[in-house]
């Protein structure tokens, strides 16, 4: 394999995943960034990211001097001394009006470099961009001696290292064979299977997988409340559903609904391409309204944990929230199911105190302004009326559930993600609801 020199344009989530990882595969990467702060804090390998193993490789690219950064796009790309052979575009596209998403960074970034890219370089799409997109690259670019390769990311957050480095499948799609071929032997070593398509199918595939996993997710929530009507067992259901290959067992735990940066973007996004090729997504549209009737749903179960009655008030209830991040393992808050129903909640006038691991009650931000977040767990079920987990940390499994019962006023534990282990909380005193069951 050749090391290749690589810029990569945006050091956030998917970007400085990228750029460290492809440097420990030997090549050689410069990042750029437009935050003067961040590039000095990762120059001297302090990551603000919360992923198990990306500090780790960026001190070790760093150290091999493989992995650099640097302050804009345009330095990321004559920084190598012949410049850069191939540019990977992983700047935010957030959702623009409607659901559909905004590419104003995206042609901001392309009309900057464009004079400076050498003949022969190759241009990756590496951010979430919607079908067309590298037809529009092409035509801002305007450049017939520069290549447009879409080359779309599945990365997990708190496993996003491990999915780069050993993942499903490598997906990348252009109209230029020799560009694609190019761009996937950067990805030899790690022996995957790659699926070299054209670019409005590799664009195509990202949202395709996205939106049938929220589809999944949409559809375990739906199970869970059938289960709850019925009399059975959702993990009994869903264990028992996982078995079959042609399903398999992941994305089949129930919980407050889905969220995070991708998922309601994505759909949205979907939803919009589906609009414009005049076909009514009738399935997705159901997944997308599944989902946000499931928040309501969890206040509804809260509700009655707490007054025994549907529609009971939550006025002045204090409850202790334990989870704030849209999953374990992360310090993402956008898009968060944990939020979402915590701001439900506020608005049925609960009192809020929550704990999470990720979350900092000196570095708060404005999406939790409303919420008191205290350090210690067991302050936030101090005098609560009940306990709500809404984020499967694995340490809240480990917590003194006998000290939480002597702390409380009411000894009730609403599990939205089936996470704890019930016996144990019987034991503590504790009358555990969770889903499904």
């Amino acid at each position: 394999m050749f090391a290749r020199r690589i810029a990569v344009v945006g050091t956030g989530y998917v970007g400085l995943t990228t750029g460290a990882c492809l440097a420990s595969l030997g090549h050689r990467v410069v990042c750029g960034d437009v935050d003067p702060q961040k590039i000095e804090r990762l120059r001297r390998a302090e990551v603000d990211i919360l992923e198990p193993g990306l500090a780790e490789l960026v001190a070790e690219g760093l150290a091999a001097g493989r992995l650099s950064f640097v302050v804009g796009a345009k330095t990321a790309i004559t920084e190598h001394e012949d410049g850069a052979e191939i540019v990977y575009l992983c700047v935010p596209t957030p959702m623009g009006v409607g659901g559909v998403a905004d590419l104003a960074i995206v042609e901001s970034v392309i009309d900057e470099v464009r004079g400076l890219l050498k003949p022969g370089t190759v241009i990756v799409n590496k951010s979430t961009v919607p079908v067309g997109t590298s037809q529009r690259t092409i035509e801002l670019l305007n450049r017939s001696d520069v290549s447009v390769v879409s080359n779309p990311e599945f990365l997990r957050e708190g496993t996003a290292v491990e999915d780069f480095l050993n993942p499903d499948r490598v997906v990348v799609g252009s109209d230029e064979q020799d560009a694609a071929e190019r761009v996937s032997a950067l990805y030899a070593r790690l022996g995957a299977p790659t699926v070299l398509t054209d670019a409005a199918s590799a664009e195509l595939v990202k949202y395709a997988a996205n939106c049938f996993l929220a589809m999944k997710l949409s559809y375990v929530n739906a199970m869970a409340e059938l289960c709850e009507r019925l009399g059975a067992n959702i993990a009994d259901v869903t264990e028992g559903m996982g078995y079959d290959r042609r399903i398999g067992q992941a994305f089949l735990s129930p919980g407050p609904g889905w969220g995070g940066s991708c998922l309601p973007k994505d759909t949205s996004a979907m939803l919009q391409v589906a609009d414009a090729a005049d076909f009514e997504f009738r399935l997705l549209r159901a997944t997308i309204d599944t989902n946000e009737r499931q928040r309501q749903r969890i206040v509804e179960k809260i509700r009655f944990a707490v007054t025994g009655k549907r529609g009971g008030s939550l006025s002045h209830v204090r409850l202790g929230i334990y989870g704030l991040t849209f999953k374990a393992n992360t310090d993402d808050l956008r898009d968060s199911p944990a939020l979402a129903v915590a701001a439900l909640l506020r608005q049925a006038g609960a009192e809020l105190v929550a704990y999470d691991p990720a979350v900092r009650s000196d570095n708060l931000r404005p999406e939790i302004s409303s919420v008191t977040v205290v350090d210690d767990p067991y302050l936030a079920g101090k005098e609560a009326d009940a306990l709500v987990i809404l984020t499967e940390w694995p340490e809240f499994r480990t917590l003194d559930w006998s000290e939480l019962a002597s702390a409380v006023r009411s000894p009730i534990v609403v599990d939205t993600r089936n996470l704890l282990d019930k016996d144990t909380l019987r034991r503590a005193g504790f009358t555990w609801t969770g889903l499904g069951r």
